[in-house]
């Protein structure tokens, strides 16, 4: 621990970046900081994303709908370059006055409806089109008790453990201890679960799961933070299971490559306009 205390001012002020991967980006307003129009293209829905855990949740949706022959599911997705602050420009700031992605612009109703926060955007592209969504009331409430379970869990994963181990400019140990400690517990949710049902709404795969998997899917396969082994997630059997099934599916690897722009140049799709360009 350190043995020289902070005291926080009367009244905070930013005076200096905090450091780390995202200081360049982070600040404490809102609202654009230049003007610049978004693109369209020629689809139904208009994605503004780049690949994260938010970001491919959306992307291996619409692959999943496309695959159940839902075409009206066809997207333009847009690469937005948050480290280059994309996602303050007027035009986002338009479709998500939060300037996170990802972003859903759907252009098929008039006029046209803006959609932003991942958890919204899948529960309504689900609605829209009538998949991976149960229809029953307790298939449909179990199902959106574990995508907003995510939505209020993987804050403490992302901005919590993941900054502090992964990110921070200094490893601090009260946070890394804390936000590990959280980790391991919502593991732990997790693994309970999935010794009782294949999938987190029961023996269905839904949008819970395409919310999840992003997330905790990916840490425990070691492809985020690379913490797999700080977090000793081999204790996860049922968890680790999961993971791999999800992760074999066809949608999930193709919509995983959209608006990638990192690891080997064959898994980078970087703007997605048609159902070719992830061959």
């Amino acid at each position: 621990m350190s043995k020289t205390a902070y005291v926080p001012p009367k009244v905070w002020q930013h005076e200096a970046p905090s450091g780390g991967n995202f200081a360049s980006i982070n600040r404490p307003v809102a609202g654009p900081t230049h003007e610049k129009v978004l693109p369209v293209g020629k689809q139904p829905l208009q994605l503004y994303s780049l690949a994260t855990p938010n970001g491919v949740k959306v992307t291996i949706l619409l692959e999943e709908l496309l695959a159940l022959g839902h075409t009206g599911a066809e997207y333009d997705a847009w690469l937005i370059r948050i480290n280059e602050g994309d996602q303050f420009s007027s035009g986002f700031v338009g479709v998500n006055p939060n300037s996170k992605i990802p972003a859903l612009l759907d252009r098929s109703v008039e006029p046209a409806l803006r959609v932003f926060e991942s958890g919204s955007i899948l529960l309504y592209l689900a609605e829209k089109f009538g998949s991976l969504l149960p229809s029953d009331l307790a298939g449909r409430t179990e199902t959106l008790n574990w995508l907003f379970w995510q939505m209020g869990a993987a804050p403490y994963l992302g901005g919590g453990f993941g900054h502090f181990y992964a990110y921070a400019p200094e490893k601090l140990e009260y946070p890394i201890n804390r936000f590990t400690m959280e980790a391991k517990r919502q593991l732990d949710v997790l693994e309970r679960r999935l010794a009782e049902s294949p999938y987190l709404a029961g023996d269905t795969y839904t949008i819970a799961d395409i919310a999840v998997w992003p997330w905790y899917g990916q840490l425990v396969r070691g492809n985020l933070y690379s913490a797999a082994e700080f977090l000793a997630v081999q204790e996860y059997p049922h968890v680790l299971r999961w993971a791999e099934e999800i992760a074999s599916r066809p949608a999930v690897v193709r919509g995983q490559r959209v608006n990638r722009t990192w690891g080997e140049e064959a898994s980078q799709v970087r703007e997605r306009h048609e159902a070719s360009d992830l061959n």
